[in-house]
């Protein structure tokens, strides 16, 4: 029985292919993940894989589909980290500090999964979200943060609306930053003092009064 057959017949080769790419992606730049290749790795031909996926479009978009769950997962086990024997406003700036280090840790961790996650040209339709209305996922967490940020009194109500646009803008320009750009240079201690630092001044603007 040929290999592509046998893995076909097994009915996991729609997931051995995209744990393939998944390992290819992670280790190199997104656009260099084909079809083809991953059906190499695999040991299947080519046309096995068209089986499962209509184009490279469909293989990518599932792709970023697992790198946002990976980076929710994260977000959720180090807001998880945070102790909630302190006072509400104290746990709740925590939890905002903790979500956008872990959304900074997963592009610095593993850069090529980030850049995929968030790349237009690898999402479906529907990924470009009306982010104050998505609550799955990263921006389900921002957006409970941030809610809970209000109800503990760290923002006013007025300043709450736009916030997760402003918030997740600044987070992930500064992952970038981290990633392609010079502040990816700087020793780890001195990144993670600029860091505080976006937090420090991106509270006390939510925090300032309206007018």
């Amino acid at each position: 029985m040929s290999a592509d057959r046998a893995t076909y017949h097994h009915g996991n080769l729609r997931s051995a292919l995209i744990d393939a790419a998944w390992e290819m992606a992670r280790s190199s730049a997104p656009e260099k993940v084909t079809l083809r290749e991953v059906a190499r790795r695999v040991g299947v031909s080519h046309n096995a894989a068209y089986r499962h996926f209509a184009d490279r479009q469909e293989l990518m978009r599932s792709l970023a589909d697992r790198a946002v769950e990976e980076l929710t997962a994260r977000m959720q086990a180090r807001n998880a980290t945070v102790s909630d024997d302190r006072e509400p406003a104290e746990i709740a700036r925590a939890r905002f500090k903790e979500t956008a280090r872990a959304y900074v840790a997963f592009a610095t961790d593993e850069p090529h999964l980030f850049q995929m996650a968030f790349h237009l040209e690898f999402s479906g339709p529907d990924v470009v979200p009306v982010i104050s209305e998505r609550r799955d996922g990263p921006y389900g967490i921002l957006n409970d943060v941030l809610d809970e940020m209000v109800a503990v009194g760290e923002i006013p109500a007025e300043r709450r609306l736009g916030a997760e646009v402003v918030c997740w803008a600044a987070v992930h320009g500064f992952a970038e930053l981290c990633t392609k750009g010079p502040l990816g240079r700087l020793p780890a201690p001195e990144r993670e003092a600029t860091l505080d630092l976006l937090f420090h001044t991106l509270q006390q603007g939510l925090k300032a009064p309206v007018g």
